[in-house]
């Protein structure tokens, strides 16, 4: 587990991962609620987009290394390649679980309406996944660090956007609205709304469960490019 632990301490190293990693998360936590919209505080809502951003933060480290070579000295060390991606988004998914823990439990200390904490919290958790995998299979098609993160930067904000994080879906076109149903954040929005509104246990392990097929197609493709 050394590429576990060395991975963990390279995720705080840099200032802007820091600032990610701790800062945005708890400024989330205080954020405060909207009427009617989003169905929780405005924090809970955008933390999918700090999931998002902290997904291709942690997983552009990996991106250097492949820059820098590391990857192909792996085919003559007794690390095989299975086991370097198995630990670093090992550690990675650590680092995103406890984010999400600091969030729910700062808000339940610090009085904001969760409705189902614990459902909120394997929301978060079923979202990393699929953000980090989609983090991986990005990278992988790229050659170029900054032009990955900016492309994916984009892409952030327009997912967010259809996929009703950042605005309501009603006011969208019915066409929008349909294709929405394709995107990872439409399931988290999804997942948002059904928590507030007290829907069955049922509708929640719906969206969980589809947050990790995504996790899981995304993670087969970008694992099986090898970032070479």
């Amino acid at each position: 587990m050394t590429i576990f632990y060395f991975t963990l301490k390279r995720s705080f190293a840099n200032l802007a991962n820091l600032i990610f990693l701790t800062a945005a998360p708890i400024a989330c936590i205080f954020l405060p609620a909207g009427e009617g919209w989003p169905p929780l505080a405005y924090g809970y809502a955008y933390f999918g987009i700090v999931i998002l951003f902290v997904a291709i933060r942690l997983a552009q480290i990996m991106m250097e290394d492949r820059v820098k070579g590391i990857l192909k000295r792996l085919s003559v060390a007794p690390v095989r390649y299975f086991s370097y991606l198995g630990q670093h988004l090992l550690a990675y998914a650590v680092i995103l679980i406890l984010q999400s823990a600091v969030v729910v439990l700062g808000g339940w200390i610090a009085g904001q309406e969760l409705h189902r904490p614990w459902a909120l919290f394997a929301l978060y958790v079923s979202f990393s996944f699929a953000a980090l995998a989609m983090a991986l299979a990005w990278i992988s098609v790229f050659r170029s660090k900054d032009a990955a993160f900016l492309f994916y930067m984009s892409l952030i904000v327009l997912a967010a956007l259809l996929g009703g994080i950042i605005l309501p879906l009603e006011i969208f076109p019915d066409l929008l609205r349909r294709i929405a149903v394709i995107l990872p954040t439409f399931w988290f929005a999804e997942g948002l709304k059904s928590i507030a509104s007290a829907q069955p246990f049922a509708d929640n392990v719906r969206i969980n469960a589809t947050l990790c097929l995504y996790a899981l197609v995304f993670l087969v493709l970008g694992s099986t490019r090898r970032m070479q």
